[in-house]
């Protein structure tokens, strides 16, 4: 079998903030590469460096220094047009919160992007119908966010996130707002994307039993890597 590539590569990551003269240092020297198709679950505490991680993965930040390529792309360095460019057409996001227009239907909230990129109406909502069909929602395309459950809701934003298909999708804690069942759905939602289509997904957590779902699981500590397990 052929090996798989490399998408990401990490060395010595670093983001200190300073607030009113008091250096916090969120995360230190992270060093690690990603293959694609790889499920990463970036674990730890609250205050432990993960979501400052997935946002400079995500390019919504920058670290105050180290190495960060996506496909021997220096992301880091782009000028940020360039860089905004690249975040929106190449990479995808899911939140805590849906973030769904309520005013718009499933479809509509997932083709909008598309047409933000400069896609034909046509074309946005054939990708809006595909995506919306991969997470189980192709029977539900014209219903607005108030006829949705919250685990539906979710799968929206997954589908929002899915549609332009991106290199990577990074989830920063999809299943905040939900309960165990419907948290359980969502993931498989995202282990099925990750095991069709061979999406490379990059999800933060805190909770354990959500790693189950992962390839891989990251644990962060004071904002240092304390761990780096393959599951499968």
């Amino acid at each position: 079998m052929e090996k798989e590539k490399t998408i990401i590569k990490v060395k010595d990551m670093t983001r200190h903030y300073n607030t009113n003269g008091i250096v916090v240092k969120a995360l230190n020297n992270a060093s690690f590469e990603i293959k694609k198709g790889e499920f990463i679950a970036i674990m730890g505490a609250s205050g432990s460096g993960k979501t400052t991680m997935l946002r400079i993965l995500g390019l919504l930040d920058k670290p105050t220094k180290g190495q960060y390529t996506i496909n021997n792309l220096d992301v880091v360095n782009l000028p940020e047009e360039e860089r905004n460019y690249y975040r929106l057409t190449q990479l995808g996001y899911v939140f805590q919160d849906y973030a769904l227009i309520n005013e718009m239907t499933a479809s509509e909230n997932v083709h909008i992007l598309s047409l933000m990129e400069g896609k034909s109406k046509k074309e946005s909502l054939l990708n809006a119908k595909e995506a919306l069909e991969n997470v189980g929602l192709g029977d539900k395309l014209e219903r607005v966010p108030n006829q949705l459950s919250g685990g539906e809701k979710q799968r929206v934003a997954i589908a929002r996130a899915i549609a332009k298909k991106p290199r990577i999708l990074f989830a920063d804690e999809p299943c905040a707002n939900l309960d165990t069942h419907t948290s359980g759905q969502v993931l498989e939602v995202l282990k099925n994307l990750n095991k069709k289509f061979n999406q490379t997904i990059v999800m933060v957590t805190h909770e354990l039993w959500h790693t189950k779902y992962a390839s891989r699981v990251i644990q962060l500590k004071d904002g240092f890597i304390v761990s780096d397990k393959r599951r499968r």
